[in-house]
């Protein structure tokens, strides 16, 4: 029988709590205030899906190895869906305006249109939209 996670909780190091939580805040990103204190806060990104924002300290509490410098080095990069091409383009207006910056030119695959930022402590995030597969090709 596979595996099937009930929830995903990504942890990211951060070097300024408030600020990561007003950055994504004007996003549109609320978070649970049950698990928010002054070294992290859980931040829904969708239904069973979280992002745990760790202060860099206690971040490092919980690995042996040396934090990367998501500045220098990209380990990952986060794919979030939008409901429609619009809807990528609107959040990556406001991450533009709240002071992250764009990764890379938007790309258009014609059934997929996606667009990269950094958050403010470098993090690589990639906002897409894909059409249904089920759904007849527009044309």
């Amino acid at each position: 029988m596979a595996f099937i996670a009930n929830s995903l909780f990504v942890n990211l190091p951060v070097k300024d709590l408030d600020r990561s939580i007003e950055f994504f805040s004007k996003l549109g990103f609320e978070f649970d205030s049950r698990f928010t204190d002054e070294n992290a806060t859980c931040m829904i990104i969708g239904e069973n899906i979280y992002a745990m924002l760790l202060v860099e300290p206690f971040f490092q509490s919980f690995i042996k190895k040396e934090l990367a410098d998501s500045a220098r080095t990209t380990e990952v990069i986060l794919a979030i869906t939008a409901g429609s091409r619009s809807g990528v383009d609107e959040l990556v207006t406001r991450v533009v305006d709240a002071g992250g910056k764009l990764s890379k030119e938007p790309q258009d695959h014609g059934f997929m249109y996606s667009q990269s930022f950094e958050d403010l402590d470098g993090h690589l995030w990639e906002v897409f939209h894909m059409e249904d597969p089920d759904q007849e090709p527009k044309g």
